[in-house]
């Protein structure tokens, strides 16, 4: 068995590079999170998105506060999520842009958006819409807790899209349907 090196902190906080390659290989999912309101309609790319609670059903989003779209989540308090499949990857990385205008995210892809609720891909594996509950501080992140009101499922099995390594990879249609 071979092993690398590793950083001993004698205590310290770990060196924000050593984190962020550990955390590298840790899979995550790959998501949309979209907001609209008052304060436009806004989007980004996440892997930072955990199931919270399935009764009531809730989400834990990390969304970072230097990021040009986090006021208008704070200000519009609702969230949409999007999860990915194989052959979003293109799309993950459009939203994943700081180049790109929120209106040329949303330009040429079937969105369902219904008065009061944020935008939602159609052909996402899964779609979630809901409310923010609470907004929790942690370093240069928030935390959003938010409650689902709306859930939508792709008609058809479909792989789910992962972030690993620093790479999309393609999760398998699992062979048995999962108990819910």
């Amino acid at each position: 068995m071979s092993h690398t090196a590793g950083f001993q902190t004698d205590g310290a906080t770990p060196p924000a590079q050593a984190f962020r390659d550990a955390m590298s290989r840790l899979i995550a999912p790959v998501a949309l999170v979209t907001t609209s309101g008052p304060a436009g309609r806004h989007g980004l790319t996440v892997s930072a998105l955990c199931s919270a609670s399935a009764e009531p059903p809730s989400v834990l989003v990390c969304l970072n506060r230097d990021n040009r779209s986090h006021a208008a989540f704070v200000e519009n308090g609702v969230v949409g999520i999007s999860l990915l499949a194989p052959g979003d990857e293109a799309l993950a990385m459009r939203f994943a842009s700081s180049r790109i205008t929120q209106e040329e995210k949303f330009s040429d892809n079937d969105w369902r958006e219904s008065e009061g609720n944020p935008p939602v891909l159609v052909r996402a594996a899964a779609w979630l819409t809901g409310r923010v509950g609470a907004f929790y501080p942690a370093g240069s992140h928030d935390i959003l807790l938010c409650h689902v009101q709306r859930i939508g499922l792709h008609a058809q099995d479909v792989a789910g899209l992962a972030w690993f390594g620093r790479d999309f990879h393609a999760l398998p249609i699992p062979a048995e349907p999962v108990p819910a």
